[in-house]
């Protein structure tokens, strides 16, 4: 009944769709400039290697170099935990909007290795933040029957800001001769110069997004758990109607007991029920990393150089995979609240497990060209319309509004972990298994992800955040 009625209000209220776009879309750049850090070293790696003395030889400085930022992000994770559920959603969307500013300016002035890591790790803590909250935000405002598309454009949001990363790479670094070696590079322009404007232009939307957050409201959700109604009320009634507010802050005020308004608890996150929950968030996000398509994005250099391009061809590569990663977000926009998050989430994994069986098999038997890259290609394909922006809409939704600050921070600390040890092993493992074997054993782990996915993994699509905790927690 409960359901039912949601539905019927869902349907009923005359949404102010150009409201809830735009703000959606503000808090979504948060995702942008995540996307846009995250890649943006990918390009820079041939040229910036060279500057600080990375070789084959420091294996420790090169995964320091591309890991350093998800050390802020495991710090900024940490932050959103502690702070997310006591100061609110927007006033931490501001702060990280600050720190990718900071950190793009400084990674562009960096004048030695300590300095370049010390501003990486910054930019971290704002991607950790905007990778906690912006979902979280846009989950908490958005209608039920369209919250999955609406989370999805975070994802898409971060699919920009990766091409716009591998275009603006492509377009600032000058050709580089096939076989060129480190002292060429060293001396060159991009060596110099190049790899600074690469980072650098990230300042442009970083502020943007810092002064734009200052217009968005606080969540809703977060404003009626701490007892702040009328706020709460103006915010739903400019998103639905009066009618659309009042049932809203009802149906929030019933999920809340009297003692849970205007506090949190984060020994909750030890009951029975939510630990369930808790851990499964926790799965799902360290799977989404662990699926092992991020390599392909963070050493696009040896990926690509193991199929046989050099440095020029791999730029070009890497903008075409981002430009595949960005058509097939929009499958997945087009798709998460018709089809369900579930079945999506069984594609994907089954679909990884399948390519990276072939994609290993042709670096065992050392094939190279176009068809490697079609493999490489469709990987990312099927990643970009199921678990890239999927886990992330799921991850926002399952746990229950008195901790869902606290929870979402576990789950997204837990991918950055695991998606930093993933750097940091990636040349190890490559070095001790090969690429095959690597791509083979991310492929056993997308087998593990689908067998729990397909026992554990309920169906969210079309319930409110409400209904979805009552059915997962009573």
């Amino acid at each position: 009944m409960k359901e039912q009625e949601a539905n019927l209000t869902d349907n009923q209220a005359r949404y102010n769709m150009a409201f809830i776009w735009l703000v959606c879309f503000v808090a979504a750049m948060g995702g942008l400039l995540f996307g846009y850090d995250w890649v943006v070293i990918g390009g820079a790696k041939p040229f910036y290697e060279p500057y600080f003395g990375i070789t084959d030889e420091t294996p420790f400085r090169r995964g320091l170099a591309q890991s350093s930022a998800l050390i802020g992000c495991l710090l900024g994770a940490i932050l959103s935990g502690v702070f997310s559920d006591k100061s609110g959603r927007k006033r931490l969307l501001i702060l990280a909007g600050l720190l990718f500013t900071v950190s793009a300016v400084g990674t562009a002035f960096a004048r030695n290795f300590l300095s370049f890591n010390v501003f990486r790790v910054i930019g971290g803590v704002g991607i950790g933040l905007a990778s906690n909250l912006s979902p979280m935000y846009i989950a908490e405002i958005s209608p039920a029957g369209m919250r999955g598309k609406l989370v999805s454009i975070n994802q898409l949001t971060i699919v920009i800001g990766i091409l716009a990363a591998q275009i603006i790479n492509l377009l600032i670094a000058r050709p580089v001769p096939k076989g060129a070696g480190t002292e060429f590079i060293l001396d060159s322009w991009n060596g110099q110069y190049g790899w600074r404007w690469m980072f650098g232009v990230e300042t442009v939307p970083a502020f943007l997004f810092f002064l734009l957050m200052f217009f968005v409201p606080e969540s809703p959700r977060w404003l009626v758990k701490y007892g702040r109604d009328k706020r709460a009320a103006k915010i739903l009634s400019r998103l639905g109607g009066k009618e659309y507010a009042d049932f809203e802050i009802r149906d929030i005020k019933n999920t809340l007991a009297s003692e849970e308004i205007a506090s949190v608890n984060f020994r909750d996150l030890l009951e029975p029920k939510l630990f369930r929950i808790v851990g499964l968030g926790v799965f799902l996000a360290v799977f989404q990393q662990w699926c092992g398509i991020n390599v392909i994005f963070n050493y696009a250099q040896e990926v690509f150089a193991s199929a046989g391009y050099g440095v020029s061809d791999i730029l070009l590569n890497i903008v075409v995979t981002g430009v595949v990663n960005l058509l097939f977000t929009f499958v997945a926009i087009y798709t998460v609240d018709r089809f369900g998050r579930r079945i999506l989430m069984l594609i994907g994994a089954s679909g990884l497990a399948g390519i990276y069986a072939i994609l290993g098999t042709g670096y065992y038997f050392h094939s190279t060209g176009v068809h490697m890259l079609i493999l490489v290609v469709s990987a990312i394909a099927c990643y970009a319309m199921s678990l890239a922006p999927i886990t992330w809409v799921v991850i926002s939704e399952i746990f229950p509004n008195r901790i869902r600050g606290a929870a979402m921070s576990v789950a997204v600390f837990s991918l950055w972990v695991g998606c930093t040890a993933l750097t940091l092993t990636f040349p190890y493992l490559i070095g001790g298994l090969g690429a095959h074997g690597a791509f083979w054993l991310y492929g056993v782990i997308c087998v593990v992800g689908f067998v729990v996915i397909f026992k554990k993994l309920p169906e969210t699509k079309g319930k409110s955040l409400e209904d979805i905790e009552r059915e997962l927690v009573d």
